[in-house]
C-alpha cells in the first residue's frame, strides 16, 4: 500500500495551496522567485496558527493578565492549559487587526507574543528581515491583508488537509529556488518510496487500535519524510498515534519542518537544531522508524575531532563502533547514527526498521580493513540489511547522479534472515513534463507499486520473473583478501653502466663514506661476470674484492636496488633459510567467504605463478582467521547484461551515411 502523494490532493486543497501562492504575485518584482518562499511560507503558519487558536483566545488574554505575578514556568503551563493547545498566543492583536500606520511594529509585537516554541520559528525564518523589506517596498501591509482572508481554521481545514496544503507550498518554494532544493527537500515520489518501504510488512502492526509508533528523521530537511509517514498511517489506523523526531542543520528548513510539525498537532519540541553527528540532541532516544536523505559525498572533516572521539572513547557503546570512513564522505556516519536509534527488539516492540538514500559509494568504496568494509561487515553479519534499491538516474534537484534506498531492520521475518533483497529499478521511470534542477525523471504510481510489491511480497518465483530483482545470502558480499608473495629471485649486473651512473645518482649513495664509494666502484670493475644469477655469490665476491673494507648493510641494500634486478632464471634469495619475498611483486587476491583459501589459492594462483605462496602473517583481526575479512556489494555486477559489439558492416553503414549528409551540406554551402 503507498501512501497518497501531495500531488494528487483533492481539488479543494489544491486550490487553497494555489490561492495561498498566488500572493507571490504581490512580490514580482520587488523579490526574487527564489525569495517568495520565504515570505508565504511564514505567513501561512502565522495564519493558520491565529486561526487554531481563535477559540481559546478570549480565555488565553484573561489568564496572560491575571497571572502576571506567576513564576514562568508556572504561568507557561496555565496558559498552554487555557490555549488547549502546545502554544499560545498573549497579544489582542490579529492580521486583521493590525492597523496600518503601526503595522511593522504591531506585526513584529504579535509574532513576540506567541510561545517559545513557536515563536522560534519566525525567528528561524528571518521573519523580521522578510518584514523589514516588505514594509520597504510598501507590501507588508497588502500582504497580510492577503492572508488575513483566508480561512485555515481546522473547521475548514482538517490538520491532514492543512498538512497538504503546507506540503503543496514547500515543494513550490524548492522549485521556485532550485538552486539549493536538493539540499533541504527531497522529491515526493522518492519520499513516498521509501516510506512505503520501510512501513511495508507492518500493516498487521499499525492497523492495531490505539497503537503509538515513533518515527525519526536525523537530516529532517523540511520534515518530507516526518508528514509521508505520518500519512501513511493515517491511511492505514486513523486511531493510530505517530510521534515525530527530527534534528536539522539548516536553520530555515528546520524552521520549514518545525512548522509542518506544528500545524499537524505534534510537538515541535522533539524537532532539534543541529548538526546531527557532532551533536545529537535526542541521545538515548530510540525509534520504531527512522527515514533519512543525507547529503551525499559531503566530508566531516569540521566534526572530525568529536566524532573520533566518540569512536575511540566509547567503541561500540557510541554510535561509531564498527568504524569510520573517510574524511571525504560522511554518508555511512549517518547509517552508522541510524542503527544506533533503531528501537530494539522486546517482547513488547518488534524492533526498528531504517530508510535511508545513499549514493553509489557506499556500496564498494573501501577495500578490506578500511573504514567503510568494517561498516559494511557489520551491517551485514548483524543482518540488518534487508534491501537495496537502485533508483534511476537524474532523480534529485541538484544532482543525476546514481541513487539507492538502504532498507534495514533489526527483526527480519524468518524467510528474510540472511538473505538480502536487491532490485534494479533504474529503468522504471518515466520522464517529467518539466525539469526541475537536475530532476528529469520521476517514478509514476505504476513504477512504486511494483516495486513495493517485490518487496513486500518476496515471493521466489515472482523475483526471478521480474528480471530486476535478485535475492543474496549476506555472506555472497563477503570476502577474505588474502597475500600473495612471489619470491625475490636477483640477477647481478656489476659492470652495467647505466646502472653504475644510477647508482652514483641515487641520493642514499651521496649519504656514504667517500673511501667506501671509491672502494665499491674498484671492486665492480674488477667483478669476472658481467651477469651474477645469485645473490649470495654476488655479496661473497664483493666483500673479497673489498678486502678489509666493511660493507654496511644499507650500503648492500643500495646496491640490490640498483645493480640487482628481477630475473626468473636467478637463485631466489633467502633470509634465515627461508624464501625473501620481492615486495614489487606482491599481489592480493580476494576469496569468497566460504570457500577455503588454500583451495582457492591452489586453483586460481598456482598454476600462473607456481613458486608464490600465501602470507599467513596476514590474519583478520576479528577472527584471527590468515586473510583480511572485508565486504562489498557490486550492485551493478549482479545486473550487467552483455550488450555485444555493433558490426563492422553496420558501422561502415553509419559513417557512409554521416560522410554523405557532410557533402551534401558542403555542397549547399559552396552553391
Amino acid at each position: 500500500m503507498l501512501p497518497k502523494d501531495p500531488a494528487s490532493m483533492n481539488t479543494s486543497t489544491a486550490s487553497l495551496a494555489g490561492l495561498i501562492w498566488s500572493v507571490a504575485d504581490l512580490l514580482r518584482g520587488d523579490f526574487k522567485q527564489s525569495q517568495y518562499g520565504r515570505i508565504i511560507l511564514p505567513f501561512t503558519v502565522l495564519r493558520r496558527l491565529e486561526c487554531v487558536l481563535a477559540p481559546t483566545k478570549d480565555k488565553v488574554l484573561a489568564l496572560a493578565e491575571s497571572s502576571k505575578a506567576m513564576l514562568d514556568d508556572a504561568r507557561h503551563k496555565v496558559l498552554l492549559h487555557a490555549a488547549d493547545k502546545t502554544f499560545y498566543n498573549t497579544s489582542k492583536l490579529d492580521l486583521a487587526h493590525l492597523g496600518e500606520t503601526h503595522i511593522f511594529d504591531n506585526l513584529d509585537s504579535y509574532v513576540r507574543a506567541f510561545s517559545k516554541d513557536a515563536r522560534e520559528i519566525f525567528e528561524h525564518f528571518s521573519f523580521e528581515s522578510s518584514l523589514d523589506k516588505l514594509d520597504e517596498a510598501d507590501l507588508l501591509y497588502r500582504v497580510v491583508q492577503e492572508f488575513a482572508h483566508f480561512d485555515l481554521s481546522p473547521e475548514a481545514v482538517s490538520n491532514y488537509q492543512m498538512g497538504l496544503v503546507f506540503e503543496d507550498l514547500i515543494r513550490r518554494f524548492a522549485e521556485s529556488a532550485n538552486d539549493t532544493a536538493g539540499e533541504h527537500f527531497t522529491p515526493r515520489d522518492i519520499v513516498r518510496l521509501t516510506t512505503s518501504l520501510v512501513f511495508s510488512g507492518d500493516d498487521e502492526a499499525l492497523t492495531r487500535p490505539g497503537i503509538i509508533k515513533t518515527i525519526y528523521d536525523p537530516t529532517a530537511g523540511t520534515g518530507g519524510f516526518l508528514s509521508s509517514g505520518m500519512e501513511y498511517l493515517l491511511e492505514l489506523n486513523e486511531r493510530a498515534s505517530l510521534k515525530t523526531f527530527g534534528q536539522e542543520l539548516n536553520p530555515e528548513s528546520y524552521a520549514i519542518c518545525k512548522a509542518d510539525m506544528l500545524i499537524k498537532g505534534q510537538h515541535i519540541d522533539n524537532i532539534k537544531l543541529g548538526n546531527t553527528l557532532s551533536n545529537d540532541q535526542l541521545r538515548g532516544n530510540t525509534f520504531d522508524y527512522c527515514l533519512s536523505n543525507p547529503p551525499f559525498g559531503v566530508d566531516w572533516k569540521k566534526v572530525e575531532k568529536v566524532i573520533k572521539d566518540e569512536n575511540k572513547l566509547q567503541g561500540f557503546n557510541g554510535r561509531f563502533g564498527p568504524g569510520l570512513p573517510r574524511v571525504s564522505d560522511g554518508s555511512l556516519l549517518f547509517l552508522l547514527h541510524l542503527i544506533s536509534k533503531m528501537a530494539p527488539k522486546t517482547e513488547t516492540n518488534p524492533g526498528g526498521r531504517i530508510g535511508i538514500i545513499l549514493n553509489g559509494s557506499p556500496l564498494f568504496t573501501g577495500g578490506a580493513g578500511s573504514g567503510e568494509s568494517e561498516i559494511r561487515r557489520y551491517v551485514l553479519e548483524h543482518d540488518l540489511l534487508d534491501a537495496i534499491v537502485a533508483l534511476p538516474t537524474d532523480m534529485f534537484y541538484n544532482t543525476g547522479i546514481a541513487t539507492y534506498i538502504w532498507v534495514l531492520s533489526n527483526h527480519k521475518p524468518v524467510e528474510r534472515k540472511g538473505k538480502v533483497l536487491l532490485i534494479n529499478a533504474t529503468d522504471l521511470h518515466s520522464p517529467m513534463r518539466k525539469s526541475l534542477g537536475s530532476k528529469r525523471k520521476q517514478l509514476n504510481d505504476e513504477a512504486l507499486e511494483k516495486i513495493v510489491g517485490l518487496y513486500s511480497r518476496y515471493d521466489s518465483a515472482e523475483l526471478e520473473a521480474s528480471g530486476i530483482a535478485k535475492v543474496f545470502n549476506t555472506t555472497d558480499f563477503g570476502y577474505r583478501r588474502i597475500t600473495v608473495e612471489r619470491p625475490l629471485k636477483l640477477a647481478f649486473y656489476p659492470k652495467d653502466a647505466e646502472r653504475i651512473a644510477a647508482l652514483q645518482a641515487d641520493k642514499a649513495w651521496e649519504k656514504l663514506d667517500g673511501n667506501l664509494q671509491s672502494a665499491i666502484l674498484d671492486a665492480l670493475s674488477r667483478f669476472d661476470q658481467d651477469r651474477l644469477l645469485s645473490r649470495t655469490q654476488f655479496k661473497k665476491q664483493l666483500t673479497a674484492l673489498l678486502g678489509e673494507i666493511k660493507l654496511p648493510t644499507p650500503a648492500f641494500k643500495l646496491l640490490c636496488k640498483q645493480i640487482g634486478e628481477q630475473d626468473d632464471e636467478a637463485e631466489v634469495c633467502k633470509s634465515k633459510g627461508q624464501p625473501e619475498a620481492n615486495p614489487d611483486l606482491r599481489d592480493n587476491e580476494n576469496v569468497p567467504l566460504g570457500e577455503d583459501i588454500h583451495d582457492y589459492f591452489a586453483r586460481e594462483v598456482l598454476p600462473h605463478v607456481p613458486d608464490a605462496w600465501i602470507d599467513e602473517s596476514k590474519c583478520d583481526e576479528q577472527d584471527g582467521q590468515v586473510g583480511i575479512v572485508g565486504y562489498e556489494i557490486p550492485f551493478n555486477r549482479h545486473f550487467y547484461q552483455y550488450q555485444p559489439p555493433r558490426s563492422l558492416e553496420e558501422i561502415d553503414a553509419d559513417l557512409d551515411k554521416v560522410s554523405r549528409e557532410i557533402m551534401e551540406l558542403l555542397a549547399e554551402v559552396h552553391s
